[in-house]
């Protein structure tokens, strides 16, 4: 089989977890698997990395620089020892460049006083870059040939918005000619969470990055399937921190993952199956820890549960807007008003809900986004499209998913 295998921060997080990489990784290269990794950094590295870049422009002194860099030595040298001990020098080498490099871009965040979203974009991208050579070298380390890559060396193309960015259909092909050749030689380790523009400019593709690049890179070379190794056994019914007898579901479909993902779980971010979704590539959510369990398989059509309702998520720290109004009734172009004035002041809605006299529109937003929506709709009410505008902090939105739940009588009940 040909597989993309992505390796989570928690997966990686020492030697020892390393270890166990390589463990499941060797058992598949000598079944004869086709194998190409992606791996994220080791976990609460990108978060120190992001914490010391948007305190520099502000700071009193640049101390947090030598800091950082230090911590970051000291524990990628510890891993790659404990992981790699024959790599030692030739990674350890490469990682000092690393090293100098960041340091570097933040002593000129700290002299500048200012981050552009450039900037931090290059700057958080070396915690993968610091990891997966590590992660090769331990794999060289038995036996196996590998080499690194980051994201734009391995063929992904993305929109020029920085922190956020998403692949562009010529990614595919860039991937396969990069990739597709190495497949069955060796085991390439490409670096999660990050690709480039077209001018090659590096940018990182935001929140669970490393799973959306394991899609990316997993329809680029026609994957049978892509496996996300996480820790945890699969994708639960509901967060087992909230209800403890939470289980792990066997089988999710793509819009059933997608719905979870958009609403607070954790798991898999919504874009991260897309890519997986376009080529119709079976996705396997699997726990490092534990590989003999079968994990959650994503697959194109749902299956309906036995209980019909098959989890329930939820997304805390959201906003209930209300306008009303007797005067939208029946009056074209108010939704245009109302959604035209919120994308202008860049708020993102989440859910709406519109009652049949047309009298009252209610908004779900993020709480963040509540003071600059509401401030835009009082607009509309002094031009008399609207009347009144509340809103309520003190929301929580739930979700309840399952393929089965349409046309079955009384699931609302």
């Amino acid at each position: 089989m040909k597989l993309l295998m992505k390796f989570g921060g928690t997966s990686v997080a020492d030697a020892q977890r390393i270890g166990q990489v390589v463990d499941i990784l060797e058992q598949h290269h000598k079944a004869g698997d086709e194998l190409a990794v992606v791996v994220s950094a080791q976990r609460g590295v990108t978060d120190q990395l992001i914490e010391v870049a948007t305190a520099l422009p502000t700071a009193k002194d640049n101390s947090a620089i030598a800091s950082l860099i230090q911590s970051l030595s000291k524990r990628h040298i510890a891993t790659l020892e404990g992981a790699a001990p024959d790599h030692v020098a030739e990674v350890g080498a490469a990682m000092e460049e690393n090293l100098i490099r960041l340091e570097n871009i933040l002593n000129a965040i700290y002299n500048l006083r200012e981050l552009t979203p450039r900037s931090k974009d290059y700057i958080i991208s070396f915690g993968e870059r610091l990891l997966a050579p590590i992660l090769s070298a331990a794999i060289r380390q038995r036996g196996i040939s590998s080499s690194v890559m980051d994201g734009c060396e391995a063929g992904i193309l993305t929109t020029p918005q920085h922190g956020e960015s998403t692949a562009l259909p010529e990614s595919d092909e860039r991937i396969k000619r990069r990739i597709g050749p190495l497949l069955g030689k060796e085991i390439p380790v490409i670096t999660g969470f990050m690709g480039c523009t077209r001018e090659g400019i590096l940018t990182t593709l935001g929140r669970s990055g490393s799973d959306y690049s394991a899609s990316i890179i997993g329809a680029g070379i026609d994957a049978d399937e892509i496996w996300i190794w996480t820790d945890v056994d699969g994708i639960m019914t509901c967060d087992p921190r909230v209800i403890n007898d939470a289980r792990v579901m066997l089988s999710l479909s793509y819009l059933e993952v997608m719905e979870l993902s958009y609403f607070g779980a954790k798991v898999m971010h919504p874009r991260s199956i897309e890519p997986a979704m376009r080529k119709g590539i079976l996705v396997r959510v699997k726990n490092t820890f534990n590989p003999s369990h079968p994990g959650t398989v994503i697959v194109r059509t749902g299956k309906r549960d036995h209980r019909v309702v098959k989890a329930l998520t939820y997304i805390e720290k959201v906003a209930a807007i209300n306008i009303c109004g007797a005067q939208m009734i029946g009056r074209p172009g108010v939704a245009k008003s109302i959604f035209s004035i919120l994308a202008d002041n860049e708020v993102n809605v989440m859910m709406i809900s519109q009652g049949s006299s047309e009298a009252n529109i209610s908004l779900i937003v993020d709480e963040t986004h509540v003071s600059a929506a509401v401030k835009a709709l009082s607009e509309l009410a002094k031009e008399g499209i609207v009347r009144q505008v509340s809103h309520n902090h003190d929301v929580c939105a739930v979700a309840v998913v399952g393929a089965g739940m349409a046309g079955a009588p009384g699931t609302g009940g």
